[in-house]
């Protein structure tokens, strides 16, 4: 099936956007629909930017005050990327079979039904996306800061008490919430700006870290790691396995470009080279940065400091070098927070096309042809997160239940294909059935962690994912008159 109609019933129109050919829906009613304007490299750009923000410079701490041991820590390192590149296997084929706007909603909705799909957008909206995005953009306000005190977080603006609890708004809220606005912005003027200064971002920030990383290994080490030391035997499971938290929360966001499947040119093509691409290039950027930070300091060090990579080039190249890796991690939040805001907006399209989410929401712009109300509010609820500082502690309640939507994703495979054979599959995942299986599995011993070691925060997110029954059925008697 020619790539310009594929998986969609309305036929379609070719057109040029900044240089690039694309091509436009139509769909019912003649209503304007999203534009097919992201090739292989774009898709690649876009889940390497999605995934590389400033996780990878602050939690080798963590994981290292929970395993304390260099050759472990790498293979945490290694594991960790060769389960989401399962998970990125398996997700690609769902993006070839239905290259649709929304991604996981999509893929939930048609093996499982219309409402375990909407419990996962629904917990998007609320935490999922909206509270990351607030993270994300915290954590730019915060590192913003130290290049302008105006915008650090404990610069107090403003402090109304509300009873037993002060509410605060500090220069770095507005740093956080004035990004999102302004990417938002870029977002909402058509898909090439949007993909456009993501890309440029993403570029940017792997050709820092590139240069940090060379320059990192190249630079005479500070510290002898000892790769194969004894491994610690009391609790390494279970230490192994914190570990592994971390390590997939770094590589969180691997997955957007499925979000964006609707808009890539040919998705039998370039959405599994942009997947599978992006993700194998992360792994490298991650490993790489490992060993740097391995060579620069003790394992005491390691575990002892919030900021590793700061803490490794000063180590390795003196305050300078620190300075220049601050900088480094300014860019990489932005780029970051440009990417999740990109593809998070695609999910409560078809949402409201089903009719279970705001109906105006299902609406493309007409000239930019982008989810234009999808992206605006969006913003709205992610500023309101980041002003209220209540993000933080939603999104740590909601991470168990948003990593039970990728187990249930990764068995949607065997699911369809039971279900849906006659389907044509462009891309089959590699290594099926064991890719797929591997990955469930990996969600499934990071679920039973999280729920015997942070049991309160995992049932409190499995209540703010049970807030969405009622929507829910509000939202469908609506539709169904």
């Amino acid at each position: 099936m020619p790539p310009h109609v594929y998986g969609c019933p309305h036929g379609s129109v070719a057109g040029e956007s900044g240089g690039h050919v694309v091509t436009a829906h139509s769909r019912a009613g003649g209503s304007p629909s999203l534009v097919r304007g992201l090739g292989a490299w774009d898709g690649a750009l876009l889940t390497v930017g999605a995934a590389v923000g400033t996780g990878i410079f602050l939690t080798a701490g963590d994981i290292a005050r929970s395993l304390p041991h260099a050759g472990a820590i790498l293979v945490i390192w290694v594991v960790g990327g060769l389960l989401t590149l399962a998970g990125a296997l398996t997700y690609a084929e769902l993006g070839t079979l239905y290259p649709r706007a929304g991604g996981m909603y999509v893929f939930l909705r048609e093996a499982y039904g219309p409402l375990p799909a909407f419990l996962y957008g629904w917990a998007c909206f609320l935490v999922i996306m909206s509270g990351g995005i607030a993270a994300i953009a915290v954590g730019f306000g915060e590192y913003l800061g130290s290049f302008l005190p105006f915008f650090s977080t404990g610069h107090v603006l403003l402090a109304v008490p509300l009873g037993a609890w002060t509410w605060t708004l500090s220069g770095g809220q507005i740093a956080a919430a004035s990004a999102i606005v302004l990417l938002t912005a870029f977002n909402y003027v058509g898909l090439r700006t949007g993909a456009g200064a993501q890309n440029l971002l993403t570029v940017v920030k792997v050709t820092a870290i590139v240069a940090f990383a060379g320059i990192g290994l190249l630079a005479p080490p500070r510290a002898a790691p000892a790769l194969t030391a004894p491994l610690p035997s009391p609790g390494l499971l279970a230490a192994f396995g914190v570990g592994m938290i971390a390590a997939l929360w770094t590589f969180d966001g691997w997955y957007g470009l499925t979000f964006s499947a609707g808009e890539v040119r040919r998705p039998e093509r370039d959405l599994p080279l942009g997947l599978i691409g992006g993700t194998l290039a992360v792994m490298v950027l991650y490993l790489a940065l490992n060993a740097v930070y391995l060579r620069a300091l003790p394992i005491e060090a390691i575990a002892a400091t919030p900021r590793i990579g700061e803490s490794a080039a000063a180590a390795l190249l003196g305050a300078a070098g620190a300075r220049a890796v601050s900088a480094i991690v300014l860019v990489s939040a932005f780029g970051c927070l440009a990417a999740t805001i990109f593809y998070a907006a695609r999910i409560y399209l078809p949402m409201a096309e089903d009719g279970v989410f705001f109906r105006g929401l299902a609406e493309v712009h007409p000239r930019f042809r982008v989810p234009g109300r999808s992206l605006v509010a969006q913003c709205a609820w992610a500023v309101l997160l980041t002003v209220s500082g209540t993000y933080s502690e939603l999104y740590t309640y909601v991470v168990f239940a948003a990593t039970l939507f990728h187990a249930a994703t990764g068995a949607a495979v065997f699911v369809l294909r039971r279900t849906r054979p006659e389907l044509p599959r462009p891309y089959r995942t590699w290594g099926y059935p064991v890719v797929p299986a591997l990955f469930i599995l990996g969600c499934a011993l990071i679920v039973l962690n999280t729920l015997v070691e942070k049991t309160v925060e995992a049932l409190i997110g499995l209540g703010l994912v049970a807030l969405g029954l009622p929507a829910y059925a509000g939202w469908r008697r609506r539709a169904q008159r």
